[in-house]
């Protein structure tokens, strides 16, 4: 039975090669009358045979050769996949010559009937000695992937790539438990890592990590267009300190049709942040409906989830409207330890009896809906669509800070006498669209003028606080303020075909884009930033003690930090590709961009593809790169209470600490310097084996530089000892008639990094006969960043201080893991289908930033584990299947800190650099409905 199909291919692909043309019979298809909106550009035949597979979801048998010699007009809007075939094939001496279920075959015609020609399968676009025979694929509705990014054609494969790139398909996302796309994202693709550690206002937004670089050097867009950053700014998280990337968990899954990651440098393509890689999310556009209804929890308590999906689509007279909303709910788990400090003054009874688990540290409480829409409509006739998508969301999270003791002077036992736990909420509204018109031009130049608008805006209210310098007339709620981040980006994009008599025409694309950027923060109310100046009587506890001003864990934005800021750039770029013969590609991009604010900035990439051999290629890209320092970067203020190591001391202890703009009095005084992009240099090789069919092996090595890297400084201290000598950051600010009494930190461009790294991904389908078909997927990255260069203010480095302090080196030498491998095998029987997954995360190091009283350095690392998530289904009808499963199936949890770094409050347990958190298990099951 197993080979029954294959030979069956084979018979009929003979058949079709002998047999007169009166003797072709085509048999009745249901597919091939399926509608689908198609957008094929004027192209080989060849070429647009592949689109029409990938567009269709149809598996197509074509002599290669022949196909090669014609060229086809665009084929666009929505037909049904006859009727866009036989556009195609239109004066050509080729018919259908066989169509069964979703596979057909076309058969070319000589004088004598049909020649013979090679035939090449699965839609992969290269000729074959004999007809296919090939085991169909165990997905035999899923042909090869169609790729869009890193190249500006149409018709690559993820094989033919000259880079690096995973697809992420629609049954991928449909089979996993994961609930969000970044978590997506992390658990499919091995060069992702992810984090959710963070506090303050740095907890609700999650980032991802792609080849061991930050989130925003990756470049997130959608349908091919730029999207938005996020206007928070992570400044009390771990590996993400310092970033504003875009939020991927607002875009709805349920509307992707599947995501491609290129793991490459795409500056010159694209422009910005496209250091490591990119990320481009591809609504759906069929007429298809579905929808999915997720209930779960955490085995050791909290985390319960619901989630609720809908998407439809629906074909008008030449185009399509596809709608999809995700409305989620996530509880929060609770993960500390008890509070073993001295919670009241000396003398109190309460001190015996108190509740010492009052630290709620753990994954946010997280309420939201996510929508999107997307639109095509051709005008007039097929040459021109008119098209906009977008997105919008609402969330709400919230997570409960660090406790403040009763007897602390953060605190004001009139108002809390047991002590008090700020709640901080974290409100956002998003939401981007883009349009715009793609057609057929004059010169058969094909063109795409598109605009798009993205919007973030994040409101922040504490709640269960005070602001202690207020004393016992503090309010309890406060208004922290609000930040706004826009982009407004406008392309033009414009492609054309050379023939130049080589095996393909050359492809030339130009273009065009310039982009706005704004970004507001918004103060507070009054009592989340005033000083009041209270002080506790005389005869009570903490007499006359100077209290912290403005709310407790994040103060508001006073009206010195609020303003709006804003920018401009302006970009051009040119891309070429060209298949030079059978075995080898080539292509070149060059771009140049001009910022309002620090100048402007030349890139290019050059890339090569050699196929010597049928099924071992070999491939390498030298590009350079950029990104730009974000306006929150640039511009962001605030203050927060966090964990500071005060000159000194041994453990931390929560201090009032400022997030300082490069151009604030007190960081000049430190040393900054107005920011500068980053530039990278990236530098890949790759092998692609296809040595059996069904197996695909590809084998991708790099090495990025960056210099001028934007980071964080470690938090610098201002301190006077009781005999009152000034610490050596207290004697720079008060040589500048600063307050020495301070802490901060601020963004510079003082390092440089070299990161170097391995990414391996095979996929094997197999058809098992009796025993169903399965897809095996063993994938694994290894990567190592050090730094190059560690710059040092002067000002700073005569008082023997560093800026990029030792914990901040960590977070980006040690902070992700090392390596990371995922086996994932994917089984159908019938109805039943299972999916299984093992991923291996290697070690992460919390890194300390200085040596604790006995001399020694308390770095805490999270051992190696591998974590399994397991899928069960059931096809209970047509258009029902139930399913349940695991994430995390066996429980398991990262190292606990030491002794030395949890301290006694409880609230740090677990290392909170754990790639995968520590949350434990969830456990969930799952309904989807299609229709």
């Amino acid at each position: 039975m197993r080979l029954m199909l294959p030979m069956l291919y084979a018979s009929v692909a003979c058949l079709a090669l002998v047999a007169p043309p009166a003797l072709a019979v085509v048999e009745p298809s249901k597919a091939l009358s399926e509608k689908h909106h198609f957008d094929i550009p004027a192209q080989g035949l060849n070429a647009a045979l592949l689109s029409l597979s990938r567009q269709s979801s149809m598996r197509i048998l074509f002599p290669y050769e022949e196909a090669s010699r014609y060229e086809v007009r665009p084929v666009r809007g929505w037909l049904s996949t006859s009727e866009a075939l036989s556009r195609m094939i239109e004066g050509t001496p080729l018919q259908l010559a066989y169509a069964r279920d979703r596979t057909f075959t076309i058969a070319a015609r000589s004088k004598a009937g049909l020649r013979p020609a090679g035939f090449t399968s699965d839609a992969v676009a290269a000729p074959a000695p004999a007809p296919a025979a090939a085991e169909p694929s165990p997905q035999e509705d899923a042909p090869t992937d169609v790729i869009v990014t890193g190249t500006r054609q149409t018709n690559r494969t993820v094989a033919q790539s000259l880079a690096p790139i995973d697809v992420v398909s629609k049954a991928d996302l449909q089979t996993s438990g994961k609930q969000s796309v970044r978590d997506l994202l992390g658990t499919l693709v091995p060069s992702i890592s992810v984090s959710s550690s963070g506090s303050g206002a740095s907890f609700a937004v999650k980032t991802l990590s792609l080849r061991g670089l930050s989130g925003d050097q990756v470049l997130v867009l959608v349908n091919g267009k730029r999207r938005h950053n996020t206007a928070t700014l992570f400044i009390n998280g771990t590996t993400q300190n310092g970033q504003s990337p875009p939020d991927l968990d607002l875009i709805p899954a349920n509307a992707i049709d599947h995501i491609e990651v290129l793991r490459d440098g795409a500056s010159a393509q694209y422009g910005s942040d496209a250091i490591a890689g990119v990320v481009n999310i591809i609504l759906k556009k069929d007429a298809s409906g579905s929808a999915t209804v997720i209930g779960g929890a955490n085995g050791d308590g909290g985390g319960e989830t619901g989630r609720f999906q809908i998407d439809k689509g629906i074909t008008t007279q030449g185009g399509h409207i596809h709608v999809s909303v995700d409305g989620y709910m996530q509880g929060r788990t609770v993960r500390g330890g008890p509070n073993l400090s001295q919670l009241y003054f000396a003398g109190d009874p309460r001190e015996a009896t108190a509740d010492r688990r009052v630290n709620k540290p753990g994954q946010p409480q997280v309420v939201g809906v996510n929508g999107s829409i997307d639109v095509a409509q051709t005008l007039g006739t097929n040459d021109i669509e008119a098209y906009v998508f977008g997105t919008g969301s609402k969330r709400e999270a919230d997570a409960f800070l660090t406790f403040r003791n009763p007897n602390a002077t953060n605190n004001i036992p009139q108002i809390y006498p047991n002590g008090y736990i700020p709640h901080l909420h974290v409100h956002d509204e998003d939401y981007q669209v883009s349009g715009g018109l793609r057609g057929e031009g004059p010169l058969g130049v094909h063109f795409d003028l598109s605009t798009s608008y993205g919007y973030n805006k994040v409101r922040y209210v504490e709640t269960t606080a005070l602001n202690a310098s207020l004393g016992p007339a503090s309010p309890s709620t406060f208004y922290i303020g609000k930040v706004i981040g826009t982009e407004w980006t406008s392309n033009l994009d414009l492609t054309k075909h050379v023939e130049l008599g080589l095996v393909e025409p050359l492809q030339i694309a130009v273009g065009a884009e310039y982009r706005e950027d704004t970004y507001e923060i918004g103060a507070g109310d009054v009592p989340s930033y005033v000083d009041g100046g209270y002080r506790t009587p005389a005869g009570q506890p903490n007499a006359g003690v100077i209290r912290q001003a403005g709310s407790q864990g994040v103060t508001g934005f006073p009206p010195s930090a609020a303003g709006t800021f804003g920018r401009n750039n302006k970009s051009i770029y040119l891309d070429l590709s060209q298949k030079v013969t059978r075995w080898l590609e080539v292509s070149a991009s060059g771009r140049h961009e001009a910022y309002s604010d620090f100048g402007t900035t030349n890139n290019y990439k050059v890339s090569a593809r050699i196929e010597p051999i049928r099924g071992i290629a070999v491939r390498g890209t030298i590009s350079t790169g950029f990104r730009a320092p974000t306006l929150q970067q640039e511009h962001y203020a605030s203050s927060s209470t966090i964990g500071v190591l005060l000159p000194g001391a041994t453990t931390t202890v929560l201090a009032p600490v400022r997030a300082l703009p490069v151009d604030d009095t007190v960081a000049r005084a430190l040393g900054s310097q107005p920011l500068r992009p980053e530039k990278s240099t990236n530098y890949s090789a790759g092998l692609v084996l296809t040595p059996i069919n069904n197996l695909n092996v590809t084998v991708d090595a790099y090495q990025i530089e960056i210099d001028n890297r934007i980071l964080l400084s470690g938090t610098l201290t201002g301190a006077i000892a009781a005999n009152g000598t000034l610490n050596p950051v207290a004697t720079i600010l008060n040589a500048a008639g600063l307050n020495p009494v301070q802490s901060g930190f601020f963004f510079s461009n003082a390092a440089s990094t070299r990161t170097r790294g391995l990414d391996v991904v095979a996929t094997y389908r197999a058809g098992l006969g009796d025993f169903g078909k399965a897809v095996l997927t063993v994938s694994g990255n290894i990567n190592k960043t050090k730094f190059t260069r560690l710059d040092v203010p002067a000002v700073l480095a005569t008082q023997g201080l560093s800026l990029i302090d030792r914990a901040r080196q960590g977070d980006f030498t040690r902070g992700t893991p090392r390596n990371k491998e995922i086996v994932n095998l994917y089984w159908t029987l019938g109805a039943v289908s299972a999916n299984v997954r093992a991923t291996r995360y290697g070690e992460v190091t919390q890194v300390a930033a200085a040596r604790a009283a006995d001399g020694i350095y308390h770095d805490d690392t999270v051992a190696p584990k591998v974590l399994f998530d397991l899928e069960l289904g059931y096809q209970l009808t047509t258009g029902i299947k139930l399913s349940a499963g695991a994430n995390n199936l066996f429980n398991i949890y990262p190292n606990k800190l030491s002794a030395v770094n949890q301290g006694n409050t409880g609230f740090a347990l677990y290392n909170s650099y754990s790639p995968y958190g520590f949350s434990g298990g969830f456990y969930y099951g799952k309904i989807n409905l299609s229709f």
